[in-house]
């Protein structure tokens, strides 16, 4: 696979029949949908989930997608997104880069960045990430 970084975080996609809008190709707010589930995954693996969140009274909450559609996806394809941490003050903000690839032909459907900041679940207001944060999104940091 041709990925824009190395060791990407993947998870693997199917088209279905929902994804698909009037145009006959997938959604584009389809394509927002998988990039939260593919961040989800990946702070899921890294430790960092729900139960992770709530203990902590944290969560990383999306403030900014920027996305750049540049292919199309058609019912019954399997598609590839991979996401890597690109950037993090370690205090309140962090960024993650995806790419999605349709591996029967190699091509990238779409690229995207989104930046989350770090909240307090209880109040809702940015709050420094703990210490179980820097750590665990700190080893996924892409050095590159």
């Amino acid at each position: 696979m041709n990925w824009d970084r190395p060791d990407p975080f993947v998870i693997e996609l199917a088209v279905g029949s929902e994804d698909i809008d009037g145009l006959g190709h997938a959604n584009n707010a389809v394509y927002v949908t998988w990039l939260e589930r593919c961040a989800w995954r990946h702070s899921q693996f890294l430790g960092l989930d729900l139960v992770e969140y709530r203990r902590l009274d944290r969560a990383m909450a999306v403030v900014r997608h920027e996305i750049d559609y540049l292919a199309s996806a058609y019912e019954g394809q399997q598609l590839s997104m991979g996401t890597w941490i690109v950037a993090s003050d370690q205090r309140l903000k962090m960024d993650r880069c995806f790419q999605l690839i349709r591996p029967q032909d190699g091509t990238t459907l779409l690229r995207a960045k989104t930046t989350f900041v770090c909240i307090e679940l209880s109040s809702g207001r940015p709050k420094r990430m703990p210490p179980e944060f820097i750590e665990g999104y700190g080893r996924a940091l892409f050095q590159g």
